[in-house]
């Protein structure tokens, strides 16, 4: 009787532990379907958090819901204004849809060539900091859009006396 109860036990505990390892799986799968219903609804920001804190863990996602990762928070950071960023996943996401056919839907990969060729265009034209999400300085004293120069003085109105 002890030998049955001890069998009963330790196949109680192996099913738990099964239980507990596909519910650890699934919880990275509910974070980019999270993720995804954000981007749907337009809320970009939601949806970039929800991605940050996920992408620790993209490896542990199969090679499908790596390439749904890498295409939605590389059209997120597209949507945000994060080129560079934008850039770096959609290239993921293009890698894995060419080294897997039909890991992205026909809609997603037409969107994705789209906005990477947009990307590239703009790299190929103007340099990777055209990708910068931060202003370029002025290039010399004075080259400002406020007009804030100090160095010039005020025009005076003509005809006016010194």
């Amino acid at each position: 009787m002890r030998s049955l109860t001890a069998s009963v036990a330790c196949l109680t505990l192996a099913l738990l532990s099964l239980a507990f390892s596909t519910a650890a799986c699934s919880t990275y799968q509910d974070e980019l379907a999270r993720g995804q219903r954000a981007f749907e609804e337009s809320e970009h920001e939601r949806a970039l958090a929800i991605f940050r804190a996920l992408e620790p863990d993209v490896q542990r996602l199969s090679l499908n819901d790596r390439a749904h990762y890498a295409y939605l928070r590389g059209m997120t950071d597209y949507r945000i204004g994060y080129k560079a960023e934008s850039r770096h996943w959609l290239s993921i996401a293009a890698a894995i849809a060419k080294q897997s056919p039909g890991s992205l839907p026909a809609g997603w990969s037409k969107r994705m060539a789209e906005s990477l060729k947009d990307l590239n265009d703009t790299v190929y034209a103007s340099g990777i900091a055209s990708l910068s999400n931060t202003p370029e300085p002025p290039t010399k004293i004075g080259d400002t859009d406020e007009g804030d120069d100090e160095t010039t003085a005020p025009a005076k109105p003509s005809g006016s006396e010194p």
